[in-house]
């Protein structure tokens, strides 16, 4: 059994992000939380308190979604306090939401879920425009598997402070079982392979049937299928949609529309360049990320977690891996640093580059158990370029925390958990 799964009790284990959405809901009235289907949106709201205490409805309940659209205002009547889950389904409900919250200022404490991104669905976003505070909740951390509290690395890199050296040899966790695997709560009690095998196909299956019709038309689901299996191949790498078109078959339109949509539910996520100049930032060529290494792992193939460890996309999909990470990590933070790639015209990479006011952090991630010296080359590259950079990260697969120039530091993967 894969060593951070193991002696786990099957209950409901907090996640970092709820804090943040209880002190929000204190002075907001409309909390947005997404996020793809099955990364526990609906277990935070239903097991967390004070929301366990409201009034819940989901769209997915077809008398909510018939109500929704015929009398919304009968979903929240007599309460002040109300969940409403899957609302990309209706935008006209949203549009009442916001109505209410015009006419009773400070009344009212909503929070909509949905597994759709809805600052990217435009009629749904206008309906909420100026109104609403936005969270994505992502599949867990390792962190929160094992129940640890979130650690202070971000803030302290960002203010200076770096770990203090450590040399001792902790055992780190392999993270390909945990990558192979994947990391929606659905998948901690499964044990053998042939189960999380299943789950995946029967999550993808959902996915295309019902998720995806009731976004938008499909022509053909197996062209989608297929175009999915291409982009888990590309993780971490940068998107050529003209590229992906010609592997997957598919006429560049219908590539295009197809990528949004998997943007759109979260699926994938585009990390943008980084240049000092912020127009330039639109014009060059986002990489692709999976939200989750354990779908992107069974939609290329690999269909155990030695074939992933052996394989050529082991190195990109660690990054992915990390990228989840530091993702949730920067969501802790208030505002929240932005992550962006850096890539020179001859090919040099910073693998993730966060930005958080006029400070910049940049970070290396290299699959090796022993960080080199080699492997820091372009952080000093990026460092001299950009002298407002606070710190260099070397994140790696081994155990050792070491300095390796006055402003680079080499951590373990393990630390963006709390380990």
């Amino acid at each position: 059994m894969n060593e951070i799964y193991s002696s786990l009790e099957l209950k409901y284990k907090p996640r970092w992000l709820a804090t943040l959405i209880k002190k929000a809901v204190k002075e907001h009235q409309i909390i947005v939380l997404t996020g793809a289907r099955q990364v526990g949106k609906s277990t935070l709201l239903r097991e967390e308190m004070p929301f366990a205490k409201w009034r819940y409805h989901s769209l997915d309940d077809l008398e909510a979604l018939a109500a929704s659209k015929r009398e919304p205002a009968s979903l929240w009547a007599g309460t002040d306090r109300i969940v409403l889950d899957e609302v990309q389904k209706s935008a006209h409900l949203l549009e009442m939401v916001k109505a209410e919250v015009d006419r009773n200022p400070g009344k009212y404490r909503f929070i909509l879920s949905g597994s759709a991104n809805l600052l990217l669905m435009k009629q749904v976003s206008e309906s909420l425009a100026g109104r609403a505070v936005y969270f994505t909740l992502y599949p867990m951390t390792v962190g929160e598997i094992k129940e640890f509290a979130p650690p202070n690395l971000l803030p302290a890199l960002f203010a200076g402070r770096f770990p203090a050296e450590s040399k001792v040899e902790v055992k780190t966790p392999d993270p390909f079982a945990t990558m192979w695997k994947g990391l929606m709560p659905a998948l901690l009690k499964l044990e053998s392979t042939e189960a999380v095998l299943r789950w995946w196909e029967g999550y993808i299956a959902t996915y295309l049937e019902r998720d995806l019709r009731q976004l938008s038309q499909i022509d053909s689901l197996p062209d989608f299928r297929r175009l999915m299996a291409v982009l888990a191949l590309r993780s971490g790498q940068i998107l050529n949609q003209t590229e992906v078109a010609r592997d997957a078959a598919l006429s560049q339109p219908s590539a295009h529309r197809y990528i949004n949509l998997l943007e759109t539910t979260y699926m994938i996520e585009r990390l943008p360049a980084f240049a000092s100049n912020r127009t330039k930032r639109l014009i060059k060529s986002p990489k692709l990320m999976w939200t989750d290494t354990g779908l992107a792992s069974f939609l290329a193939g690999h269909f155990e977690a030695e074939s992933l460890k052996n394989s050529r996309e082991a190195g990109r999909l660690f990054e992915s891996f990390i990228y989840l990470h530091l993702n949730m990590l920067c969501q802790l933070i208030t505002p929240r640093p932005r992550l962006f790639y850096w890539r020179t015209t001859t090919g040099k990479e910073v693998d993730f580059v966060l930005e958080w006011g006029r400070k910049l952090l940049a970070v290396e991630v290299k699959l090796a158990d022993k960080p080199k010296f080699s492997d820091i080359e372009t952080l000093r590259m990026f460092l001299e370029e950009y002298p407002e950079t606070v710190a260099g990260i070397l994140i790696h697969a081994g155990s050792e925390i070491k300095m390796m120039h006055e402003k680079i530091l080499a951590i373990p993967w393990t630390s963006l958990n709390g380990f």
